[in-house]
C-alpha cells in the first residue's frame, strides 16, 4: 500500500475528470497521517480553485467560526484533514456550483480515508458529503443535522457554511444555540491533547 504522501501526490496530479472541468483540474486536499479532525466538504468553489487553499472563502470564514479556530490552526494538516467529495472545481450551474464529480470519490476516497488513522471527529458538510458518510441520518440535510447526537462524538452532520444557506441558519436557531457550543468544545478538547499544541486562538 502506497504511503499517504505518495497517495497525495497522485491525487494532486489527477486528471481523470479533466474533460468535464471548465477550469481544468486542480485537486485541492489537505491531510496528514497525524490529522485529528476530518472535514468532509463538497467540492472547491471558483475562489478556492484559484488559490489552491481549501475553504479560502466566505464559507471557510463561517466554518472556522463554527469550530472556534484560527486560520493558522485550521490549515495545520497535522490537526485538520480537509477531504472534499470532489477535489476539483466542478463548474457552475443555474443554482450554484455543480455537484462534485463522482469519479473522484470512486477513485480516491477509500484509499485516502484508510490512511487517516488518528481522526477522532469527522465533520460532514452538506448533502453530498452526508449521503456518502452518513446515509442512515436521513434524506435531507435538515434531518441529518437535527439527528446529530446519534453519531456524536465521532461524527457530526452540518449544513454547508455557504452564504447561500443564510435562510437555513435563520430558520433553525437551535443549530447555533445547541449544536455549535458543543462542537466548539469537542474541537478544543481534541486539539488540546496534541503534544505541544499551539493556542487555538
Amino acid at each position: 500500500m502506497a504511503s499517504l504522501p505518495a497517495l497525495l501526490r497522485d491525487i494532486r496530479a489527477c486528471t481523470i475528470c479533466a474533460t468535464h472541468l471548465p477550469l481544468g483540474p486542480r485537486p485541492v486536499v489537505q491531510a496528514h497521517a497525524s490529522s485529528r479532525i476530518l472535514i468532509v466538504g463538497q467540492a472547491p468553489g471558483r475562489k478556492v480553485h484559484e488559490t489552491g487553499l481549501p475553504f479560502d472563502d466566505a464559507s471557510g470564514n463561517r466554518l472556522r467560526d463554527w469550530l472556534g479556530v484560527s486560520r493558522d490552526v485550521f490549515y495545520d494538516e497535522r490537526r485538520f484533514a480537509i477531504v472534499p467529495m470532489g477535489f476539483c472545481f466542478p463548474g457552475t450551474g443555474p443554482s450554484g456550483d455543480l455537484p462534485p464529480r463522482p469519479e473522484c470519490a470512486a477513485t480516491w476516497r477509500a484509499p485516502l480515508l484508510a490512511r487517516l488513522k488518528r481522526v477522532e471527529l469527522t465533520i460532514v458538510l452538506g448533502q453530498y458529503a452526508i449521503a456518502y458518510h452518513l446515509p442512515e441520518q436521513g434524506t435531507s440535510v435538515t434531518e441529518a443535522v437535527s439527528r446529530w447526537q446519534e453519531t456524536w462524538p465521532t461524527a457530526v452532520a452540518l449544513p454547508h457554511p455557504s452564504p447561500r444557506n443564510l435562510a437555513w441558519f435563520k430558520r433553525h436557531p437551535w443549530f447555533d444555540e445547541a449544536l455549535l457550543p458543543v462542537l466548539r468544545a469537542r474541537v478544543a478538547d481534541i486539539l488540546s491533547t496534541d503534544a505541544g499544541a499551539k493556542r487555538i486562538r
